[in-house]
C-alpha cells in the first residue's frame, strides 16, 4: 500500500498538498483533523470545499454531528476501516490533518486502559471546574508530567481523562500509552510535516480567518450556538467559535471579535507546531508546498 501521512499546523497548506498528491497518485484522502470530522462548521473548521472533495474521494469529513463527541479511539477505528477500504480498492492513501494525537494513535497505538468509574470521572471533572485549569494542570504535572506537557491549553476533556486514569489505576496515563503498538509500522508509510516560517504562517492564519467571515461563517456559528449544546463537547472548542459567539451575543463588535479570532488562530497554530516538533522529530520538515514536492518526490 502506498500511504502518506501529512501533518502540520492550521493554515499551513496541508490540505492543498494532500489534494495535489491524491491527484498525482490517483489516491484517496483520509481526514486526521478532530474538528473537520463534524458537519456543523464547514467554514470555521476549514473543511475542503465541495469542488475539492469532488476531485478525489475524501473520508471522515463532516461525518459526525456536533452533539456526538468523538474520541481518539473512535477516530482510529474509523480510520482503520477507511484505510482497509482504500487498500481493497488498490489505491494510495493520504492521511492529512493537524490533530497530533490522531497521528500518534495511528503510528504508536492506543493503550488498553481499564475503564474509569463514572463516579471518579465526574469527581475529577468537578475538581477541574472548581480549581480552574492552571491549578488542575499543576496537580496533574505532579502525577503525570509527560501527559500534562503534551495536552493543549483548554483541552478539559483530555486533562480530566489523564488525571482520572492516574487516580483510578495508580499508573500515569503516559505509562499506559508507552506500552502500545501502532496500527502502522514505520516502513508502512512516508510522512512529512508542513511547517512554514512563523511569520508566513501567521499571515495565512489572519487572512483565512478574515476570508471565513466574508464567506458567511457567522451564520453557521449562529446555527450551532442556537442548539444550546454542552460547551464541553469537542466542536464547541473550535478556534474562533467563542469570539464570534461573543459578537453574536452583542458583547463585541465584529472587528474586535475578528481580531481575537485571528489571535486565537495564531496561538493554536503555534501550539500545533510545537507539538509536531516535539512528538514527530524524525518526520521530515518542509516549509512550502513546492519544497514538499521536491523533497518528497510526491508523485513517485
Amino acid at each position: 500500500m502506498s500511504l502518506w501521512l501529512i501533518a502540520g499546523p492550521t493554515a499551513s497548506g496541508k490540505s492543498h498538498l494532500a489534494l495535489s498528491l491524491a491527484d498525482a497518485l490517483g489516491g484517496e484522502i483520509v481526514n486526521a483533523d478532530s474538528m473537520q470530522l463534524y458537519r456543523d462548521l464547514r467554514l470555521l473548521t476549514a473543511r475542503p470545499l465541495p469542488e475539492e472533495e469532488a476531485r478525489a474521494p475524501h473520508h471522515l469529513y463532516g461525518v459526525a454531528d456536533a452533539a456526538d463527541g468523538w474520541s481518539v479511539g473512535r477516530w482510529l477505528a474509523a480510520a482503520r476501516t477507511a484505510l482497509d477500504g482504500i487498500v481493497a480498492r488498490g489505491r494510495p492513501a493520504v492521511v492529512v490533518g493537524g490533530t497530533g494525537l490522531y497521528f500518534h494513535a495511528l503510528t504508536r497505538g492506543l493503550a488498553e486502559i481499564p475503564p474509569v468509574p463514572d463516579g471518579l470521572r465526574r469527581a475529577v471533572q468537578d475538581r477541574f471546574d472548581g480549581q480552574g485549569e492552571a491549578a488542575f494542570r499543576a496537580a496533574l504535572a505532579a502525577l503525570d508530567p509527560a501527559a500534562e506537557g503534551r495536552i493543549f491549553p483548554g483541552d478539559r476533556q483530555r486533562l480530566v481523562r489523564a488525571m482520572a486514569v492516574a487516580e483510578a489505576t495508580g499508573r500515569p496515563l503516559s505509562q499506559w500509552q508507552a506500552q502500545t503498538k501502532g496500527l502502522l509500522s514505520p516502513g508502512d508509510y512516508r510522512a512529512l510535516v508542513l511547517d512554514p516560517p512563523r511569520e508566513a504562517l501567521y499571515a495565512r492564519c489572519d487572512a483565512r480567518f478574515t476570508a471565513m467571515v466574508e464567506a458567511g461563517v457567522l451564520e453557521e456559528v449562529r446555527a450551532l450556538l442556537a442548539r444550546g449544546l454542552d460547551p464541553a463537547l469537542p466542536l464547541m472548542k473550535a478556534v474562533g467559535l467563542r469570539e464570534l459567539g461573543r459578537h453574536l451575543a452583542g458583547e463585541l463588535d465584529l472587528e474586535a471579535a475578528m481580531a481575537l479570532g485571528r489571535q486565537e488562530t495564531r496561538r493554536y497554530a503555534k501550539r500545533q507546531s510545537t507539538w509536531f516538533r516535539n512528538q514527530t522529530p524524525d518526520w521530515p520538515r518542509v516549509e512550502t508546498f513546492g519544497e514538499a514536492v521536491e523533497a518528497g518526490d510526491l508523485a513517485a
